[in-house]
């Protein structure tokens, strides 16, 4: 730090430079977040010194997080739903197992999660002294139900479904899955942290929420497809009950009890969801996922001329490309033309996300850069 501070100009100067060296996102085809929405960044700054670590000084925006989380709960079949704003799907994710693990009381607990679930997984059950299980996947890269009930024991204290997953953007046959949890006795948490804000609004309706009835937990991200800023994430429980679980007591603060994971919260994050989600609307978030959906179509049909197929139909707006040497031609298309994508672990493939920020002249000009690279 410096004896005597600089002046804005000259501050500014420096953010400047150090903002121009960072990724536009108009060439990132590997980001499952993009530019929040105009009106959540004036509310995220209206609520900027707002913290919900002690909502007893802000009541106006706890107001505001309970008022997301029963829109959240609307969007998820929930006519009843308690939780809060976390950090993002991480956080949601571990808060969730968490929970979890401290209803049931077993020793030496393990959860069964499909192959195909967040690396964030592995540092939560890491954390919690929790043991994973991980289940195979079918042909159509879900959750193959064969393998995780074979994985089931008596030690088994909940499962895991992914509903829109990083790498395929793939739904798991959630409704199977809400079964066997119902006929194990089991939790269930359903990590949608991309697919919250988007499964909703597809054309083609999917079982993946709380409408299944062994759905325990749920987690979806605002500062994804919600528009909201970063960072922002949903942690919703059909039961409070096992929310209780959470419960932690905070003597010296205006509030006796917290249940988030971290201390201090950012309010400003739960206005931008709240005038987000309020300002679109349903219909909002529709319009916005079929144009994500219509550019999809435009890049797996420009693909397909070029003679590039995806491993799968896409469910929503993910793909997965089946590009010979994926590895070299994601390196190639990174450092001479300045795109941003990302490869799928197995098999290895090109993995695409057709955000928001995207537009019909981003996907023509990469589609060529693509089919350059290829013949090449």
């Amino acid at each position: 730090m410096n004896e005597k501070g600089l002046t804005e100009q000259e501050i500014f100067t420096f953010l400047n430079k150090a903002r121009k060296r960072d990724t536009t996102y108009k060439r990132v085809f590997s980001s499952m977040c993009t530019h929040p929405h105009e009106i959540a960044v004036t509310a995220h700054m209206q609520f900027i010194e707002s913290n919900l670590g002690d909502f007893g000084l802000f009541p106006g925006t706890y107001d505001l997080e309970n008022e997301v989380i029963s829109m959240m709960g609307n969007l998820l079949h929930a006519s009843s739903v308690h939780g809060y704003i976390t950090t993002g799907g991480t956080e949601s994710n571990i808060q969730a197992l968490r929970a979890i693990r401290n209803a049931s009381r077993i020793s030496k607990p393990n959860v069964v999660v499909p192959e195909s679930a967040h690396f964030s997984f592995d540092k939560i059950t890491n954390i919690l002294g929790i043991e994973i299980k991980k289940a195979a996947l079918d042909n159509e890269f879900k959750v193959d139900m064969d393998s995780m009930r074979k994985l089931v024991d008596v030690n088994t204290i909940g499962l895991v479904s992914i509903a829109g997953s990083t790498e395929f953007g793939q739904i798991d046959p959630i409704d199977e899955i809400s079964e066997l949890a119902v006929e194990k006795d089991l939790f269930l948490h359903v990590d949608a942290a991309f697919g919250g804000f988007v499964i909703p609004f597809l054309e083609k309706k999917y079982p993946f929420d709380f409408s299944l009835e062994g759905v325990s937990t749920m987690a979806l991200d605002p500062h994804k497809m919600g528009l909201g800023t970063i960072p922002s994430g949903g942690l919703l429980f059909r039961d409070i009950d096992l929310m209780h679980q959470l419960q932690t007591h905070t003597p010296y603060l205006t509030i006796d009890t917290q249940y988030s994971l971290t201390g201090t919260r950012s309010g400003a994050a739960v206005a931008a969801a709240y005038a987000v989600m309020k300002h679109l609307g349903k219909e909002g978030y529709r319009r916005i996922i079929k144009q994500c959906m219509t550019f999809t179509e435009e890049l797996v049909n420009g693909a397909a001329e070029i003679g590039i197929g995806t491993l799968i139909e896409p469910i929503m707006n993910v793909v997965a490309l089946d590009v010979p040497d994926a590895d070299n031609v994601r390196k190639k298309l990174r450092e001479e033309y300045k795109w941003e994508v990302s490869i799928i672990r197995k098999p290895r493939a090109l993995r695409l996300v057709l955000m928001p920020h995207l537009t019909n002249e981003n996907i023509n000009e990469f589609l060529q850069d693509l089919k350059t690279v290829v013949h090449e």
